[in-house]
């Protein structure tokens, strides 16, 4: 896709967003691939009664350090590619190439730091996320090996951000579905064919990452790209890379502390349940994270449309575009909440045949994605913010969902509901609700100052 072709500043808005919404959200689904086929071969391998049901936990458990990892992505990406895109619309190219190469090197040194602190500590990080004495030497195995590719996860979903935030979606789209479709072609082949197990898991999806990450490279690097990769830009300058983190650290904190809250859960299920009920919450997180991707692909389409317009001043196209953003979130959270809460066996089967485990996550799922009829708000109010460089209400609304509501609840709750499981569970439709409304308060509040008699050249923090 040519830039002639993607003109943010101009046209309809709904068919824009349309245009760049959907290889957005093809993106994310394909994305949450990587680790979703994995989680599926896993939980085939025989005996699907032991060796599957383990090794599944047992990968589970690892999930919070890969999402520690996507969050440090994540820091760099939706701290930068917004403010790059406010740049652009303001006609600062140099600024927005500074915004990138700060955060391109920022990436780098995230990665080697976090790939020796995996490797060092594996072991006791995977037995405070859940990992039990039948778990462990699955969990380890995956671990151990995907860490060693942190270097091409950061850089693919770091960099990636960039390439959209110009407007290339399919460029974007074009990353992920690479790296996705080798994924999966080397899962079976790696998991079954050498008989690796998980670690054969683990070897096709950094095997994958490191092919999309040169891509990445490749792209914004040549005259393609309207923002180019220089090594001129690669010294960090704390005029840059202060606001650019400052932004990132709401991602940062939604994806991060995800992680604890995957902690929580699991050991806290692990205590009033065991490996089944833990292995029923890795089955819905990975459920509730790929039927997320939508509306998280919807919200990263609007972010150049919004981003822009509001760096050149044209509020009137911003409202279009977050018009368009919150009725699509909305009623796609709402199509989700249906089938988790009405027909929760659908989605459950795709990671497990075994009988039991269906039961027992058909159960807790109708409880657990109950408040998903209004989460669809808050995903779309908190990308508007992060798209309009309003770091510090972003922050706060991604500390509200999870650490002022969510982690506590789980740990209190179950002292006062029986099943102390069910205490548990109840514990996120609670925090959902209750986040999704301080949210709608706060963007009627806020967004009605920034861009009703907003300055033509809006500031880039208030």
């Amino acid at each position: 896709m040519s830039r002639r072709n993607v003109d943010l500043g101009s046209g309809s808005v709904g068919k824009l967003l349309f245009s760049l919404a959907v290889p957005t959200i093809t993106s994310q689904i394909v994305n949450m691939l990587y680790n979703l086929v994995d989680r599926v071969y896993i939980g085939h391998m025989q005996p699907v009664e032991t060796v599957g049901k383990l090794a599944l936990t047992g990968v589970g458990v690892c999930l919070p350090i890969i999402m520690v990892i996507s969050a440090f992505a994540a820091l760099m990406a939706f701290g930068g590619a917004p403010r790059a895109s406010i740049a652009e619309g303001r006609g600062d190219l140099k600024e927005s190439e500074r915004i990138m190469g700060n955060s391109f090197t920022m990436l780098v040194a995230v990665s080697v730091v976090l790939t020796v602190v995996f490797l060092v500590f594996a072991e006791p990080m995977l037995r405070i996320f859940g990992a039990s004495d039948n778990t462990i030497g699955y969990a380890l195995n995956y671990m151990r090996i995907y860490a060693l590719g942190t270097i091409f996860v950061q850089v693919t979903l770091g960099m990636n951000a960039y390439i959209t935030a110009q407007g290339f979606t399919v460029v974007g789209m074009k990353t992920v579905l690479i790296g996705a479709i080798l994924n999966t072609v080397l899962d079976p082949i790696f998991i079954f064919a050498f008989g690796m197990g998980v670690r054969g898991a683990a070897l096709a999806t950094i095997l994958s990452q490191a092919v999309s990450a040169v891509w990445v490279l490749l792209f914004i690097s040549s005259k393609r790209s309207n923002l180019r990769l220089r090594a001129r830009n690669f010294r960090v300058s704390p005029k840059v890379a202060g606001p650019v983190l400052a932004l990132g650290l709401s991602p940062f904190i939604m994806q991060s502390t995800e992680s604890l809250v995957q902690v929580t859960f699991n050991s806290s299920l692990q205590n009033y349940g065991g490996d089944a009920y833990v292995g029923a919450m890795v089955i819905m997180s990975s459920v509730m994270q790929f039927f997320m991707m939508p509306i998280m692909g919807l919200a990263q389409g609007s972010q150049p449309i919004i981003s822009f317009n509001y760096g050149a001043g044209n509020h009137g196209r911003v409202k279009q575009a977050i018009k368009y953003m919150t009725a699509f979130c909305v009623t796609f959270g709402m199509l989700l909440w249906i089938i988790m809460v009405f027909f929760p066996q659908l989605p459950i089967r795709i990671f497990t045949g075994d009988p039991a485990v269906i039961a027992l996550t058909s159960r807790l799922m109708r409880i657990f994605f109950l408040g998903m009829v209004v989460f669809g708000f808050q995903m779309s109010f908190q990308q508007v913010f992060i798209a309009l460089g309003q770091a510090k209400v972003s922050i706060f609304i991604a500390m509200l969902r999870k650490l002022i509501l969510l982690i506590p609840l789980v740990l209190i709750l179950p002292h006062f509901i029986t099943p102390q499981t069910t205490g548990v569970i109840i514990a996120e439709p609670i925090a959902d609700i209750t986040a999704a409304l301080t949210c709608c308060a706060l963007f009627a509040w806020k967004c009605r100052r920034l861009l009703n008699g907003a300055p033509e050249t809006p500031p880039q923090e208030q």
